[in-house]
């Protein structure tokens, strides 16, 4: 990554947070930031990502603005986790799509839907698209199987080739070493799956202010593990489709339905929630020009479930034909999209942890480590240790 305002404002406050070390157990990005006596341009994109905005630090912290240093960690590794998904992003002409992220997003929800519905209106009969269909192929009849699978195949391949060499590009600039044995692997698997830093360590992160709180983290299990029951669904439906031989839609109690619609609750659970969490938040810690981008990804998902759930409702009516169209138009635009919106951020965590698991590894293999102290003059260590706080 290229050196920006925002990469030297992190730089700067690390080595601030190196020579103090007051939240030395927050979470992994502090023992990690410990581990190093400098701050590559990598070594700072690495850290932003395996931050995950629990905003401990900045309520801890007594050089957290309105003091002078102005140390504000969470806001500032949001932005750089922002221009990191844009360093890294595949095909590199479409990082600019991250730069308005709020805009596009809702202009590409809003086409896709209008795209699939004048599709429809003009090439499907009227009383297919509006009279009620029931049995085996009943959602052929407003859109053919081969539209259906042609459209949302390609934009899947899209999402998935494009989300992989993301990734490939970040490990590249910041690791560029193997994956790591078994064990961390394990380790990196256990954190990402349980979502650990999230959780405090047990007591909890400062999500709507200075108390402690799950809140975020279980809303953002219910978010996670809905979307892949959603995507298990979609991989069982496709299984029954074209290996069983089975057309949809299928029975309430089929595993397709009972994956989707308990995947759909999950998700608008945990979408709806975490939308709830932003607004109620302290926007002390929070960058305001990034609240765009997460509202759009939050509402488009959250749309996805909701149609999703509609449709399952509405089937045997007439509003399964508009329901469809809007329900696939939606998903084509999530498909899109998501690898130019913050759903990234979960690939990149989830590199960033594997990273540094790595690491505890190799710092637990090392007998004795003289502590590692970020360079500072001899100024800046008598301010950190005698500078007046404004904090507890």
């Amino acid at each position: 990554m290229r050196t920006t305002e925002v990469m030297r404002d992190a730089r700067r406050a690390l080595d601030i947070c190196n020579a103090c070390r007051y939240c030395e157990g927050f979470c992994a990005v502090f023992p990690a930031m410990e581990l190093r006596r400098q701050f590559t341009n990598a070594d700072l994109s690495y850290l932003a990502n395996l931050c995950h905005n629990c905003k401990g630090c900045y309520y801890a912290c007594q050089y957290a603005p309105p003091h002078p240093f102005g140390v504000n960690v969470p806001k500032t590794f949001a932005e750089l986790r922002t221009e990191s998904y844009a360093a890294y992003a595949w095909p590199q002409p479409l990082a600019a799509l991250f730069q308005r992220n709020g805009l596009v997003v809702s202009l590409a929800a809003a086409l896709g839907i209008a795209l699939v519905l004048i599709l429809a209106n003009l090439f499907v009969p009227q009383s297919a698209l509006y009279g009620p269909h029931t049995g085996p192929g009943a959602f052929y009849a407003v859109i053919p199987w081969g539209v259906l699978v042609a459209f949302a195949g390609a934009a899947f391949l899209f999402a998935i080739v494009a989300l992989v060499m993301g990734g490939m590009n970040f490990w590249r600039d910041t690791e560029s070493g193997p994956v790591g044995d078994r064990r961390t692997v394990g380790a990196a698997l256990r954190d990402i799956l349980s979502l650990r830093y999230l959780g405090g360590e047990g007591h909890g992160c400062n999500d709507l202010g200075e108390r402690f709180t799950q809140t975020r983290r279980h809303l953002h299990h219910c978010m996670f593990y809905g979307f892949l029951l959603c995507f298990a669904s979609t991989c069982t439906a496709t299984f029954y489709a074209d290996i069983l031989g089975y057309d949809a839609p299928y029975a309430f109690f089929s595993l397709p339905v009972l994956l989707g619609t308990v995947g759909g609750v999950l998700l608008c659970v945990g979408t709806a929630g975490l939308i709830w969490a932003k607004v109620a938040g302290d926007p002390g810690p929070i960058a305001p020009n990034l609240m765009g981008p997460d509202f759009a990804l939050l509402f488009l998902l959250l749309l996805a479930g909701l149609t999703g759930l509609l449709l399952l409702a509405f089937r045997a009516t007439g509003a399964m034909g508009p329901l469809l169209a809007i329900h696939f138009g939606i998903i084509l635009a999530l498909f899109l999209l998501l690898p130019f919106s913050k759903f990234v951020h979960g690939i990149y965590r989830s590199l960033a942890l594997l990273r540094w698991a790595k690491e505890r590894d190799q710092d637990a293999a090392v007998p004795s480590r003289p502590e590692q102290r970020a360079p500072e003059s001899e100024n800046l260590r008598v301010t950190l240790n005698t500078g007046p706080g404004n904090r507890a």
